[in-house]
C-alpha cells in the first residue's frame, strides 16, 4: 500500500494547529496566574524567606539589587522606562516570538522550545507554592529598599501593587518572587533568538534581552540576585526534561492509535465477511438458476423423444412389414426429437419441436 502524506497537525512532524495550540498555552498560563493566588502563604512566612535570602546575598556579597536601586530610585529617566519594561515586557515580547516560532520555524523546532516554556512554568508555579518569598520592595523601610512602582506610578498604569493595574492588586499574588519567570522567560527569549534569529541585530538583542530583564527586575526591587539566578536555573531544568516530555507524549499518541486500530480492522473484517456472504449467496443462486434450467431443458427433450420412441413401437407392433420404413421414420423421429433438445436449449424449443413432429408424420 503507498505511503501517505501525514495530514497537517499531526504528530508526524507536522506544525501543530494555532486553535489546538492557543487553548494549551491559555490553560498552562490560566493555571500559573491561578497558582500565584493560591499560593499566597503566610506573609510572616514570606518576609522570613525574603530576608534569609537578603542576608545570605550580603554575607556573599551578591546583594546586586541594593545599588541598582539606589540608581533606579534617583533617576527617573532610568527608572520609568525600566517599570513600563517591568510592566509589559513579559507579557508581550514573549508571546510573540512563541507565534514567531510557530509560523516560521520547523515543526520539530517549535514543539520543543514550546514545551521547555510550559515546563518552566509549571516548575516555577511548583516554587511560588513551596517558598513564597517577600520581595525587597515590600520589606520594611530600614533594609534601605524604595518600591520604584509606587514611587513613578503618575507615569504608568500601575499603582502600588506590583505591576498590576491600579485597583487590581488584588489579583495578583505579591510574594510569588522565588524563582523570577521574568528573568526566566526573558531567558527563553534570548536563546531563542540567539538560535534562531538570521540577523546580528537579532542575536544581539538575544544576548541584552536577558540581561537587561535582570537587571530591571533587581533595580525595581521586585526581585532578588538569587530569584534571578533561581529563575534561569528553572528554565535549565526545564530544557533538561522537554526532550523526555515530547518522547512521553508521542508513546501516549502510539498507544492511543494502537488501541484504536484493532476496532478499525474488525469492523473491516466483518464488512469484507458480510459481502464475501453476499457474493456466495448471489452464486449460489445463479447456478441453482442455471441448473433448474438446464433440467427443464433436458426434461422436454426426453418427453419428446420418448414419445416418438413409444409411437414407433406401437407402429412396429401393427405393421411388422414397414419394419424398414419404421425404422428409418423412428430414426428420422429421433433425429427431430434431438433437434427440439438443441432448439430447447437454444431458444428455439417450439420451432423444433413441431418440425420434429413433422418429420414423424411424414415417416408414417
Amino acid at each position: 500500500m503507498p505511503q501517505t502524506a501525514p495530514r497537517a497537525g499531526t504528530w508526524q512532524g507536522s506544525r501543530p494547529r494555532w486553535w489546538s495550540e492557543l487553548p494549551l498555552i491559555a490553560v498552562v498560563y490560566a493555571a500559573y496566574s491561578a497558582g500565584r493566588l493560591l499560593a499566597r502563604g503566610d506573609v510572616s512566612t514570606a518576609v522570613d524567606h525574603g530576608l534569609a535570602l537578603l542576608h545570605f546575598e550580603q554575607r556573599l556579597n551578591l546583594d546586586f539589587e541594593t545599588p541598582l536601586n539606589d540608581l533606579f530610585t534617583a533617576n527617573a529617566w532610568i527608572g520609568v522606562p525600566a517599570d513600563f519594561a517591568y510592566a509589559s515586557l513579559h507579557y508581550v515580547v514573549t508571546p510573540a516570538i512563541l507565534a514567531w516560532l510557530w509560523k516560521r520555524r520547523r515543526a520539530a523546532d517549535y514543539r520543543l522550545l514550546r514545551t521547555w516554556l510550559l515546563i518552566s512554568t509549571l516548575i516555577g508555579l511548583i516554587g511560588f507554592t513551596l517558598m513564597p518569598t517577600c520581595p525587597p520592595r515590600l520589606l520594611e523601610a530600614s533594609h534601605g529598599f524604595v518600591d520604584t512602582m509606587a514611587q513613578y506610578s503618575s507615569y504608568g498604569w500601575w499603582g502600588g501593587e506590583a505591576s498590576a493595574p491600579r485597583g487590581l492588586g488584588g489579583l495578583t499574588n505579591q510574594y510569588a518572587a522565588m524563582p523570577s519567570l521574568h528573568v526566566g522567560w526573558a531567558l527563553w527569549c534570548g536563546v531563542v533568538l540567539w538560535r534562531h534569529g538570521r540577523s546580528v541585530w537579532a542575536k544581539a538583542i538575544g544576548v541584552l534581552y536577558p540581561l537587561s530583564i535582570a537587571v530591571v527586575v533587581m533595580g525595581t526591587a521586585n526581585h532578588y540576585f538569587l530569584d534571578a539566578a533561581a529563575g534561569a536555573a528553572v528554565m535549565g531544568v526545564g530544557l533538561l526534561l522537554a526532550r523526555p516530555a515530547l518522547r512521553l507524549a508521542g508513546l501516549i499518541r502510539a498507544r492511543l492509535g494502537a488501541t484504536r486500530r484493532p476496532d478499525e480492522a474488525a469492523g473491516t473484517t466483518a464488512a469484507a465477511a458480510g459481502n464475501g456472504t453476499a457474493t456466495a449467496g448471489t452464486a449460489a443462486a445463479g447456478t441453482a438458476s442455471a441448473t433448474a434450467a438446464n433440467g427443464a431443458s433436458n426434461l422436454n427433450v426426453a418427453s419428446n423423444v420418448s414419445d416418438k420412441c413409444e409411437t414407433a413401437a406401437r407402429e412396429r407392433e401393427r405393421i411388422p412389414r414397414q419394419q424398414g420404413r419404421d425404422a428409418d421414420g423412428s430414426r428420422a423421429g429421433d433425429s427431430g426429437g434431438r433437434e427440439a433438445g438443441a432448439a430447447a436449449r437454444s431458444g428455439r424449443g417450439g420451432e423444433t419441436a413441431t418440425a420434429g413432429e413433422g418429420a414423424a408424420a411424414a415417416a408414417r
